[in-house]
């Protein structure tokens, strides 16, 4: 496909001083929790959504108010996460790249990308999650999966770096995560028979480093399910922003369903590395462990859901843990050491795929599988959960997730792989009302719920969440709503109607004392403050 000729476009009256202020160091990325900067897609390598700020109180955020709206272009809606460096807002819509004065919502450049045409499933909605910063240079993927390297200062492209080449249903709809001095990447694609991976560039020059593929070659570990040429479209894609320990120098990165998504018939097997939490060596992209929760997969329950990095003491011992709600149904805790499976939570309360999880991490499958006819499932094609943020507070020990109760009819028709053409083989459609939506409070000390909302509203939402260190968590609803409730009672303290479906996590940070709130709601971005 060609590639669109990139612009930098800044505002009339040139550049800002602010700009000139930003100098993201190592330590600044190795900052956790997060306090005055909201430094990348999950504001720290935990990606626990977690910020240590404390202005914004329960005593005191029902006076919390809008302080300003921006409406950027290209929108669909928008998805992304703002970062904050030094009072200077970055965000994203399709190939556009804003820097805001993040005190007054004031454009201080923008970087114009043509969208890109011919694009298959995903990357055709362009949807774009957000940026990452190193130094004074800012980094994005484009719809047509290439990596940009920005000026922060002044928007000016340094470098254009295309990186999925061979396949055209490639495209991109993440945030890039910076790790040490290497930019990593991945793509979308893995309903549309693509070969995932996971790419890292060198972040001053753009050289590549390492890939891994998802889908192993003819006569790798795994290979058995890819017959002839299947590898090369096998999916597995790895299209949201991992998580790193700097202690154990190691990466943890979610991969996508198998390609076709609900015909098994022409991947046998367990299909690694789909549906797989994949812990690699950053500098090298060496497999350290894996574990699969949705072996031979034939339901899109893919496993990019944010893997969240624990300390805490776990049935009387303390551990390094990731906790992560998947898509399928279930919440876990692994070990992110060895990657040993510790505990299975149920959350969907309407799950038919499988009957159990064995003690090894394991589903025990019902025997649910798709067919011409078609077969009703739970959950649904779109998960129990799905892409959107979670977020862990460890001062109340809870990890908060949005989920989805519903069912849908899966089909399936052995169908030929094409380019152009996504390759679900064939479908699914949703059953009854279209499902209830529901914040969880997960305690995990305990190994229950503490709390669950029900939502309320037109929508089945697609908003992610955040905590503070005063206990509040933050959320778009399913009513058009930016909602903040405590989170040890999940009792709402505060919302405000932004008249916009929430396609988006929030993130918070503090300009002079001040602490804000934002968050992507439709085609806008809202910033909120106390008076």
């Amino acid at each position: 496909m060609p590639d669109a000729a990139p612009q930098s476009a800044p505002s009339p009256a040139g550049p800002l001083e602010s700009p000139g202020l930003i100098d993201v160091k190592q330590g600044d990325l190795l900052q956790s929790p997060v306090s005055d900067n909201w430094v990348s897609y999950n504001g720290d390598y935990t990606g626990r959504r977690y910020s240590a700020l404390a202005q914004i109180t329960p005593q005191n955020v029902g006076r919390l108010s809008a302080r300003w709206v921006f409406h950027p272009r290209t929108v669909s809606p928008l998805e992304v996460t703002p970062v904050v460096v030094a009072g200077v807002m970055f965000v994203t819509s399709a190939n556009d790249a804003y820097a805001i004065d993040a005190s007054t919502g004031k454009l201080l450049w923008h970087h114009a990308r043509p969208l890109t045409h011919g694009l298959v499933d995903d990357a055709a909605v362009h949807h774009n999650r957000g940026i990452a910063v190193l130094g004074t240079r800012v980094y994005m993927e484009t719809d047509n999966a290439h990596l940009l390297c920005l000026d922060a200062r002044s928007g000016g492209l340094i470098w254009d770096v295309p990186y999925a080449h061979g396949n055209r249903n490639y495209g991109a709809t993440s945030a890039p995560l910076i790790v040490k001095d290497t930019v990593l990447v991945g793509t979308s694609g893995g309903d549309d028979g693509v070969r995932g991976f996971l790419a890292a560039y060198d972040a001053q020059t753009g050289r590549e480093k390492w890939r891994f593929w998802t889908i192993p070659a003819p006569g790798e570990k795994g290979s058995d399910s890819w017959p002839m040429d299947m590898y090369l479209h096998g999916g597995g894609t790895t299209w949201m922003p991992g998580t790193y320990d700097p202690s154990l120098n190691t990466l943890y990165w979610g991969t996508g369903n198998p390609s076709p998504d609900y015909d098994g018939s022409m991947r046998p097997g367990d299909d690694l590395y789909t549906s797989c939490l994949l812990a690699l060596d950053p500098d090298t992209g060496t497999l350290k462990w894996y574990f699969q929760f949705t072996p031979h997969n034939l339901y899109d329950y893919d496993a990019v859901e944010t893997p969240v990095l624990v300390d805490a003491n776990f049935r009387g011992k303390v551990r390094k843990l990731i906790v992560t709600a998947n898509r399928n149904g279930f919440l876990y805790v692994l070990d992110r050491v060895t990657g040993q499976f510790l505990v299975a939570k149920q959350f969907a309360q309407q799950q038919t795929w499988a009957k159990s999880i064995d003690a090894n991490g394991r589903p025990v499958p019902s025997g649910l599988v798709p067919d011409e006819k078609g077969v009703e499932i739970c959950p649904a094609e779109g998960g129990a959960t799905n892409w959107y943020s979670p977020s862990y507070d460890p001062r109340t020990h809870r990890f908060y997730f949005r989920s989805l109760d519903a069912c849908a009819v899966f089909q399936s028709k052995t169908e030929p792989f094409q380019e152009g053409r996504n390759w679900y083989a064939t479908g699914a459609r949703a059953t009854g009302e279209g499902g209830q939506g529901y914040i969880n409070a997960f305690d995990l000390d305990t190994l229950t719920f503490a709390w669950r909302n029900a939502q309320i509203g037109p929508y089945k939402g697609w908003g992610g969440l955040m905590s503070t260190a005063t206990g509040l968590v933050a959320y778009g609803d399913d009513a058009e709503n930016f909602v903040i409730l405590d989170g040890h009672t999940g009792k709402p303290l505060w919302h405000f109607g932004v008249g916009q479906m929430i396609h988006a996590s929030p993130m918070s940070y503090a300009i002079g004392g001040k602490q804000y709130f934002a968050i992507a709601a439709g085609s806008d971005i809202f910033a909120f403050a106390l008076p």
